[in-house]
Formats: structure tokens, C-alpha cells, sequence
């Protein structure tokens, strides 16, 4: 039973490499696609950020279909968003045709993020959700890793080499939509539609031993949840798991985690690395970001997620006050010319090692299942609308304040999430969802 559930879950997942490789493939293509339609900076630049665009709207809206046709349906579809935007975007001649492709591929990252971790923390056992649910993070850094290793293997095939690094991506999305029907429908999604017998089966499917009580579980908290606050996230008795998925978001974002991993090369260039020992240097921060989150999902939950986020924050905040500092004092030259790269490799292997790995498994398992799938939805959106911010922003904001003044930013809103996880994150290893509804929503 303990396999059919790590199946389940790794079929699931697919959909966070999926994520991570459409995320990543476009910087292979980038160049020949603006010389192809003749782009000037601002369609150039509109053109590379429609997927993040999408990702927005698919992250807003992505809960919507998860409550009305099912975890597994909208995965489905998930699947042939994939595949569609990686086929079309591969083989259009219109720049429209292709700006609507990559559109497609960015709703289903926006969608995804949504969906994944939520279905597989509905069928995790709670001893092993945390694991299960960071499988989805472990594969978006191994679908990022895997996008540049594949654009690095079809550079140089001819002058549509762009196309081929595209298109490439229909034959994890086809094998994604093929094994997703090997997988069932949430148990509590079902439960919750009225489908007891058949949410049962699936929790027999998972231990036989709990079935029945989790099947009760679930049937008593939706009721008591449903009869004090509906099926509204606006409801009174939602604040505080509200208030905690935007705010580990929100404190996600503000870490500076994507105008690091967007802009490596060009901060390495700012403290006086040639090109390509920058581009040396940005390879080498997606293989510590693998490397740490492999190591978290190992220990999430033996640790906790309380405990992954402590020690992340004391790192991230050690690591952007050096960084402000080396800035502030231009000291470039110290180890080499190693002393930024060095300090942002550590930087990542912190956040690697805890908001990396735990965001995604820690909303998820706030939410009571009558609103999980517009909490998941709220968290993702707030996740992406402060990714698109950071990433537009930081540019001019390094210009106009300065390295060391944008660094110190950063270290600040580390301190804040140091707060944030002292005095108000709650922990949630080893605690059944049913279990958490009743700590953190107001009965």
C-alpha cells in the first residue's frame, strides 16, 4: 500500500519537473527566437516573461477547477497544457501563435503548483507528507537542471536547434498524462463531494487499518467546517491559515531568491567575474539548489518543518549581510574573486535546504479540505505575483540603490521571517490534516 501512495506521488510530481523545465528551457532559445522575429527589447522581453504571466492567472485561478472536476482531472489537463504549449511553441511561424503557446505552458505551472501538492498531501500518510509533498519541490529544481542540460546537448543542431530544445518537452509531458491515469482521485476530495464509498476505497487503498476512522475524520471536520464558515476562504474561522500562507510566501519571495537565480550572471558580472566564469558560476548554483533539497526532503520530517525554516533563516540573513557588506566595502578581490559566488552559493544551499523545500508541503497542509484547494491557490498566487515583482524589479532597483543597499533589503526581510517563524509558524510533521484543522481554524 506504502508503494502504491510513493507511485502515486512521484506520478504526481512529474508535474513539478514539468514545472521546472518550462520554467528553464526558454534561456536556451531566447536569442534565436528574437533574431527570428526581428524583436526589439520590449516584444523581447514581453515574449520571455508570458509564461510568468500565465503562471500568475494559472496560480489565481488554478484552485477553481481543483474543488469542481477533481485533484486528478485538473492534472489531466494540466498534462495536455504541457504538452500543447511545448508541441506549439516547438512548431508555430507566428510570433502571436507562439506568444499564446508559452502563455499555455506558463498556466500550467501556475496550475500545478497549485494542484500537486495539494493532491499528494490528501494522500500522504501524515508521518511521510512532508517527504511526499517535497518530491514536488525536488523536481522542479531537477526539471531546471535537466532543461539547461538539454539545451546544452541540442545547442548546435542547426539553425532550428531552438526548436528542438522546445519541443522536447512533449515526451515527459506525454508520459505525465499517460501514467496520471494510473493514479485515483483524492480520497478527501471525493469525501467531500459526497462520494463516500468511493473515497473510502481509496483510504483502504493507502492502510486498511485507518481507513474507516480517517473516512470519519474527514466526514466530521468538513460538517463542523461547512456549518460555521461554508466553503468560503473569506470566512472568519480561515484568518490565521490565511494569514500564514501569505506571509511564508510573501517572506519566499522577499529572500531575493529569483533575482539571484534570474540575474546571477549579471550580479557575478557586477563584482568583476569575466562572462563566462559567471555563467561557470550560475550553473553551479542549480546544482547546490538540487544537492540541498534532495537533503531536505530527507529530513523534513524528522526534523520538522519549524526547525528547516530556523536554521534557513539564520543562514539567509548571515549570507545577504555578507553579501551587503561585500558590496558596501567593494571588497571583490578576496578569495579569488570567489567571495560573492561563494557567499550566494551558500545562500542557496539555506534556502534550498528550508523555503525551497518546506513552502509548498507547509500550505498545503494548513488548509482544512472544504477550502485547501483556493488556500493552495492564495499561497501559489501570492508566491508568483511577488516572483513576477521581484524579477521586473530588481534590475533598476540595483541601479538605482546599489548592490549593497538592495542586498541589505533582502537581509532585512530575513530578519522579519526569523520573527515570522519564532513567534507565529506552527508545526505540522506527523499531524494528520484533520488534526491541523482543529489547531488552526477557529471552531
Amino acid at each position: 500500500m506504502k508503494n502504491s501512495v510513493f507511485f502515486w506521488s512521484l506520478v504526481v510530481a512529474l508535474g513539478g519537473f514539468l514545472f521546472g523545465f518550462d520554467t528553464a528551457v526558454i534561456s536556451g532559445a531566447e536569442k534565436a527566437i528574437q533574431q527570428l522575429w526581428q524583436l526589439d527589447s520590449v516584444a523581447h522581453g514581453f515574449t520571455i516573461a508570458v509564461a510568468l504571466i500565465g503562471t500568475v492567472f494559472g496560480a489565481i485561478f488554478g484552485g477553481i477547477p481543483s474543488d469542481r472536476l477533481g485533484r486528478r482531472q485538473t492534472l489531466v489537463w494540466i498534462a495536455v497544457l504541457y504538452l500543447v504549449s511545448a508541441l506549439g511553441a516547438a512548431l508555430t511561424a507566428n510570433w502571436y501563435a507562439f506568444l499564446l503557446f508559452r502563455f499555455l505552458g506558463g498556466l500550467g505551472v501556475g496550475a500545478s503548483s497549485v494542484t500537486a501538492p495539494l493532491y499528494i498531501s490528501e494522500v500522504a500518510p501524515a508521518a511521510k507528507r512532508g517527504q511526499m509533498v517535497a518530491m514536488f519541490q525536488f523536481n522542479i529544481v531537477f526539471g531546471i537542471l535537466a532543461a539547461y542540460l538539454s539545451n546544452y546537448l541540442l545547442t548546435g543542431l542547426g539553425d532550428n536547434d531552438w526548436r528542438w530544445m522546445l519541443g522536447v518537452q512533449a515526451a515527459p509531458a506525454l508520459a505525465f498524462l499517460g501514467l496520471l491515469f494510473l493514479v485515483p482521485e483524492s480520497p478527501r476530495w471525493l469525501i467531500g463531494q459526497g462520494r463516500v464509498d468511493e473515497g473510502r476505497a481509496v483510504l483502504r487503498r493507502i492502510d486498511p487499518a485507518t481507513a474507516e476512522q480517517l473516512t470519519t475524520d474527514i466526514l466530521t471536520t468538513n460538517a463542523a467546517d461547512r456549518a460555521e464558515g461554508g466553503s468560503s476562504l473569506l470566512a472568519r474561522q480561515y484568518r490565521t491559515p490565511v494569514m500564514l500562507a501569505v506571509l511564508f510566501a510573501l517572506f519566499n519571495q522577499v529572500s531575493g531568491i529569483n533575482a539571484i537565480i534570474y540575474y546571477a550572471p549579471r550580479i557575478f558580472e557586477m563584482t568583476g567575474l569575466g562572462k563566462s566564469s559567471a555563467l561557470l558560476s550560475s550553473a553551479g548554483l542549480g546544482l547546490v539548489n538540487f544537492i540541498f533539497t534532495l537533503l531536505a526532503r530527507q529530513v523534513i520530517d524528522r526534523f520538522g518543518r519549524r526547525k528547516l525554516m530556523l536554521i534557513g533563516s539564520f543562514g539567509l540573513i548571515a549570507t545577504l549581510g555578507l553579501v551587503a557588506w561585500a558590496f558596501y566595502s567593494e571588497n571583490f578581490t578576496a578569495f579569488g574573486g570567489m567571495l560573492v559566488p561563494g557567499l550566494l552559493f551558500v545562500y542557496i544551499a539555506f534556502f534550498a535546504f528550508s523555503q525551497g523545500a518546506v513552502i509548498w508541503v507547509f500550505i498545503s497542509e494548513i488548509f482544512p479540505n472544504t477550502v485547501r484547494a483556493q488556500g493552495q491557490a492564495l499561497g501559489s498566487s501570492t508566491h508568483w505575483v511577488m516572483a513576477a515583482l521581484i524579477a521586473f524589479a530588481f534590475p533598476p532597483l540595483a541601479e538605482w540603490l546599489g548592490g549593497g543597499n538592495t542586498f541589505a533589503f533582502f537581509c532585512a526581510m530575513m530578519v522579519l521571517q526569523l520573527l515570522f517563524v519564532w513567534r507565529l509558524m506552527p508545526e505540522t510533521k506527523g499531524t494528520s490534516l484533520e488534526q491541523l484543522d482543529k489547531t488552526l481554524v477557529l471552531h
